[in-house]
């Protein structure tokens, strides 16, 4: 295992960057490592970490960890390094990993741009607890025997449930979604960490296909050299999938899951910031980052930075990935500096 100092970490373009290599619990310690301050300074006594680790819910966190393990021990393995990083209880660390299955209405929030073509491009809002605010950061991380892949990263949580990219060419970014009355078997951020393994978009579907019940997920999935651009919707074990063939606004609340009509409850912040999503959409040349910092129309913004915001989310981060004919160029803006952190698939992986 190798982890570049100090502690693990280096600032580009005002984020921190982890680079770590090993098996899946040093991977999970170094992750652990790299959030811990934030964890203990700001989580730990916020209603939100006491309301997801309350006793109320051993028996559902039961469930899930039976699931995980049967499943994804290698997962499992992940999330034991990253409770020994962060100095914490496994089942507490297990339990905040599964906040959005234990809890319907958790502050994650997020928007996503696509915009098909022959070089798509796949842009995402990371929004999330503001007390994060300048402490989300980007992980590259090398597991053994399985790709390497870029993850943006909350201190405390596992990869693969905002925005990333693997050395394989896929890039997935991921919305939550609100989904009534689960009865969850398996955390979909595990799913969501599982999806970084896999090889193709055919097996990540495939995957998912298969996956229990979980809380509710929305997937943009891309993979360079690939034509297919998809949308997926999961959620109290059904799966819906929609190729994308036009240039969308995805928010928080599920636009074709068989839940969509009933089901899930729908923020108004999401409500808004898809109508005015879809509105930008329809101008002639849309920009994605112009789409993403947007703080116009007559509801909420979609670049959201207001302390009072109604469901307690701020923009931390906003990734850009664009697929092209020979690899895939990537840059994330974190709120207040001008420069962003930019790269390519081939300077990640073969650098």
């Amino acid at each position: 295992m190798y982890i570049d100092p100090p502690n693990g970490t280096e600032r580009r373009a005002g984020l921190r960057c982890l680079r770590a290599s090993g098996d899946h619990r040093q991977l999970g310690y170094a992750l652990g490592q790299a959030g811990r301050r934030a964890v203990h300074d700001k989580l730990l006594s916020s209603e939100l970490w006491q309301d997801i680790t309350h006793p109320r819910h051993d028996a559902t966190v039961a469930r899930m960890l039976a699931c995980c393990r049967s499943r994804f021990p290698w997962v499992l393995e992940e999330l034991e390094g990253l409770a020994e990083g962060l100095e914490l209880p496994f089942l507490q660390v297990f339990a905040w990993n599964s906040r959005g299955d234990l809890l319907s209405h958790c502050p994650d929030g997020c928007t996503t741009v696509v915009l098909p073509g022959l070089e798509p491009c796949i842009a995402h809002n990371e929004d999330g607890l503001p007390c994060f605010d300048g402490d989300v950061f980007v992980a590259q991380l090398s597991p053994v025997g399985q790709p390497s892949f870029m993850a943006c990263c909350y201190p405390g949580s596992l990869p693969g449930h905002t925005f990333a990219l693997t050395e394989l060419g896929i890039v997935q970014a991921v919305n939550n979604l609100r989904f009534d009355g689960v009865v969850p078997a398996i955390p979909r951020m595990v799913l969501g960490r599982a999806m970084l393994a896999e090889p193709t978009l055919d097996a990540i579907l495939s995957l998912l296909a298969e996956a229990p019940a979980s809380g509710g997920f929305h997937f943009t999935l891309a993979q360079q050299g690939e034509r297919r651009l998809y949308s997926v919707e999961i959620g109290s074990g059904q799966l819906s999938i929609k190729v994308i063939d036009s240039a969308c606004v995805h928010a928080n609340h599920a636009l074709h899951h068989p839940r969509a009509e009933e089901g899930q409850t729908i923020t108004r912040s999401s409500r808004d910031r898809q109508q005015r999503g879809d509105e930008l959409i329809a101008s002639s040349q849309p920009d994605p980052l112009r789409i993403l910092r947007d703080t116009g129309g007559n509801g909420l913004p979609i670049y959201r930075r207001a302390p009072d915001d109604p469901d307690h989310e701020n923009t931390l981060a906003t990734g850009v990935f664009r697929l092209l004919n020979d690899g895939v160029q990537w840059e994330i803006h974190p709120p207040g500096h001008s420069e962003p952190f930019h790269g390519s698939r081939h300077t990640l992986f073969d650098g």
